[in-house]
């Protein structure tokens, strides 16, 4: 049993995926928890320096890992190559960090005993990630859960095997047979894996999944991170390039991004100005040109019909740019949407598009509170050239990622995640170790004899 895999850019056939069922996932988790031990067993220097061993394979094979992204998810290769680059760079981090990981206190806690904290691994991890970012969110979970000791069996979407079945090959040669192995398939073949033997769980996805996976997984460690809706602030004296740099945040990977901006929020007076300048920020913008397709026909049909059922009454759509053979592509322009109710789907539900949506209140608690005002809350950003205004105003948005004057700005050495329906856990920074690691206390009787 295969998947057709479908090239976004041209709507043409590229080829075929198989499908894992009971048999290959059962096997392929066993595999993994025979390897457990022996990856669990060496040193946080031989990790490290395994790890660092795959981080120089993903460099020395850089293009063949861009292609293959570009083939899955249609991006152009200004995208993926600086994705591939971060993925490299995530190996080393948490190569790095799990050398230098810290423990709770330690020492003479209490009188005539000493205790310290062990942090063990879980075992075996079952990642599932999306085809968004197929390389890119598989480093955000993989990394941290090998370097912190597990063994990992990793479920790529059904549209976007290819860069993580590689990555799979590179991981045998590097960290040695079955420390990150590859299931590739279907919805099914997720369910599957989060039933099988698994120890914990990392899902990246929507949250109708993640409730999903949280059920079948029972009373087992599951980290989530499913989608946002962010906000972005913007007050009467923010930056020139605000528009500029909002469109293009929008634009990147054709607005298929959690943590892209999605709700334009002004106050009343700035409003025209902020459509206008948005309107004319987004028409810089070409599907084609400058950014990707959306991924797939059932994200097409979506966002489609949250477009078409959108009540709102100015719309400003962009050109597309399709480059000759691929006018049949999933291309969707860059879209600014206006003069619309604060409950409308476009505001309420996750696009998932290169789309804006702009709103007006009357001051700023009153657009304080439209952004806090949607389930989501995974990442917002504030637009306003008095830093003190925009300091407060992050910490007062619920999000668990705010940007001032700046939107998708992420390092592997700053943490990522959500809250709400946006999910929990922690992917980046040495925090995301303790996402796969478990304390034990160990407090030992000084017996003195004699």
């Amino acid at each position: 049993m295969k998947t057709t895999l479908v090239d976004p850019r041209t709507g043409a056939v590229r080829g075929t995926s198989p499908i894992a069922r009971e048999s290959e996932v059962r096997s392929t988790v066993a595999a993994a928890r025979a390897a457990w031990p022996g990856w669990r067993g060496r040193t946080p220097r031989e990790r490290a320096r395994a790890l660092e061993r795959l981080a120089a394979l993903v460099e020395a094979n850089a293009a063949a890992y861009v292609a293959r992204e570009a083939a899955g998810t249609g991006k152009p290769d200004s995208e993926t190559a600086g994705e591939v680059e971060q993925v490299a760079d995530l190996f080393r981090f948490y190569a790095c960090a799990v050398r230098a990981q810290s423990a709770p206190a330690a020492g003479r806690l209490v009188d005539g005993h000493e205790s310290w904290v062990r942090f063990e691994p879980l075992g075996v991890v079952g990642v599932v990630v999306p085809w968004n970012y197929p390389l890119m969110m598989a480093a955000w979970r993989c990394a941290p859960a090998l370097a912190a000791g597990n063994t990992v069996v990793a479920k790529p979407a059904e549209t976007t095997p290819d860069t993580l079945e590689l990555l799979a090959a590179h991981a045998a040669e590097a960290l040695g047979p079955a420390v990150l192995t590859v299931v590739s398939g279907d919805r099914r073949t997720g369910r599957l894996l989060v039933e099988s033997g698994v120890d914990m769980v990392a899902f990246t996805g929507s949250a109708a999944a993640g409730a999903d996976v949280a059920a079948r997984a029972g009373g087992r460690r599951v980290s989530l991170e499913l989608g946002g809706n962010s906000p972005a602030l913007v007050l009467p004296d923010a930056p020139d390039d605000t528009w500029t740099q909002l469109a293009r945040a929008c634009t990147y990977n054709a607005g298929q991004s959690c943590a892209a901006p999605a709700r334009v929020i002004t106050l009343r007076e700035n409003y025209e100005r902020t459509v206008e300048n948005l309107a004319a920020a987004a028409r810089e913008c070409l599907a084609g040109r400058d950014f990707g397709p959306l991924n797939n026909a059932d994200q097409l049909a979506r966002y489609d019909g949250i477009v078409e059922r959108s009540a709102a009454r100015r719309h400003f759509v962009a050109d597309i740019a399709p480059r000759p053979g691929e006018e049949h592509g999933l291309w969707r322009p860059a879209r600014i949407l206006a003069d619309l109710p604060d409950d409308d789907p476009a505001v309420v539900e996750e696009v998932f598009g290169p789309l804006l949506t702009v709103q007006s209140a009357d001051g700023v608690e009153a657009a304080v509170a439209l952004a806090n005002g949607v389930p989501q809350a995974l990442a917002a950003s504030v637009w306003t050239r008095d830093l003190g205004t925009g300091l407060d105003l992050a910490a007062r948005l619920d999000a668990g990622e705010a940007w001032i004057n700046c939107h998708l700005v992420q390092t592997a050495e700053l943490p990522h995640g959500g809250r709400g329906a946006s999910g929990h856990g922690t992917d980046l920074s040495t925090l995301a170790l303790h996402e796969y690691q478990r304390p034990k206390t160990v407090t030992a009787r000084l017996v003195r004899e004699g």
